[in-house]
Parts: structure tokens; C-alpha cells; sequence
């Protein structure tokens, strides 16, 4: 049997999981250089290649690659002035119905309104926030529409993709990326089966 031999990408992607995160690092400076970077902010070219390849990402007109910043944590409520019973604060343990990635995906999806987002991935973390990478393409674009791989996200049912939850990080968002026994009021949508089987 002849043997099989591992495509570039596999490689970028063991040279770049295998990156040392000590002092002075490549790791470490790409900390340094996104915490002074804005919220949003456009990148040349995408960081994890390999993974941005794998969610759809080429390297031709239509396509850009946008960094955003979001801070880790539940949601920071306001501690009452006045007494309350403790379970009455309301101050700890909540949650937002929506994981960070994709509230990341839909600020850079206002940042860029004439775009739709593909897909996004996680590219660093520190203590205080998380650091993704969203992958954007540009409906109207003639290489975009020429190309048969893509055109799809030019029709209509494919508008404002992220804020209907239809990318990915939406999707696991939603319980959609579950299937069988225990998942059955997921679909076709957690408001849709509200109500139902009571």
C-alpha cells in the first residue's frame, strides 16, 4: 500500500498548535499586539490558515478576515443598593442565551453591513477576553456570484445569516448541533416548540 502523504495545511496546522507560550514568544507578542488593537479590526490575511480554509476562507476578491474582541464571563449585572434575599440579587451565575463567538460574529456583521458572515474561529484568549476571527463575504461581488462554491449566500434566504443564528456558532447556540434522543423540542426552533406537548 503506498503511503499517504499529509497536505501543507495539515503541516501549518502542527507547526502552529505546537507554538511555545512562554516569554517573548510569537504566541506571546500576538497577545501583546491585539490588546491594543480595537474591538473590531480588519486583518491582512487570517492567522490559522488552516483553519480559516477549513470554514470556506480563499484568497480572492470578496473575501476579508475581521479580529474581534470579546470580553469572557456571564453577564455583569448591576449589584442592588437596597437589601434582597440572596437568591433575589440577581447579580451572579446569569448567562446570555447566545455563546460569545456568535455575539462576536454579529458585532463585526454590524461593523460590516454590506457583508455576510461565513464562519468564525477562535485565534487567542487571555484572562479578560476572547480573540475570534470571522471570515466575511461580500453578496454583490462578481467573483463571488461567478463562483459555484459560494454564490449560495447570494440569495435571499441567506440575509443577515448571523442574526437568525445560521452560522455554526449559532447553530450550537440553538441545541442544533445535536441530534436524537434528548433533543426533540430543538427543532425546528426552541420558540417554535414552545408550548407544544403540554
Amino acid at each position: 500500500m503506498p503511503k499517504l502523504t499529509k497536505s501543507g495545511y495539515s503541516y501549518i496546522k502542527e507547526t502552529f498548535e505546537k507554538h511555545e507560550t512562554g516569554y517573548q514568544t510569537n504566541h506571546w507578542e500576538r497577545g501583546i499586539k491585539y490588546r491594543k488593537g480595537k474591538s473590531v479590526e480588519r486583518v491582512e490575511r487570517p492567522t490559522k490558515l488552516h483553519r480559516a480554509r477549513t470554514l470556506g476562507y480563499k484568497a480572492k476578491q470578496g473575501y476579508i478576515v475581521v479580529r474581534a474582541r470579546i470580553r469572557k464571563g456571564g453577564m455583569h449585572k448591576v449589584r442592588p443598593k437596597r437589601g434582597r434575599k440572596p437568591r433575589a440579587m440577581g447579580v451572579s451565575k446569569y448567562t446570555t442565551g447566545k455563546n460569545l463567538q456568535w455575539v462576536a460574529e454579529e458585532r463585526v456583521q454590524r461593523k460590516y453591513p454590506n457583508m455576510e458572515v461565513l464562519n468564525s474561529y477562535k485565534v487567542y484568549a487571555d484572562g479578560r477576553s476572547w480573540y475570534y476571527e470571522v471570515i466575511l463575504v461580500d453578496p454583490s461581488h462578481p467573483v463571488i456570484k461567478a463562483d459555484p462554491k459560494i454564490n449560495w449566500i447570494c440569495e435571499a434566504p441567506h440575509k443577515r445569516r448571523v442574526s437568525r443564528g445560521l452560522t455554526s456558532s449559532g447553530r450550537k447556540a440553538r441545541g442544533l448541533h445535536k441530534k436524537g434522543w434528548g433533543s426533540e423540542k430543538t427543532r425546528p426552533s426552541l420558540g417554535a416548540n414552545k408550548g407544544r406537548g403540554k
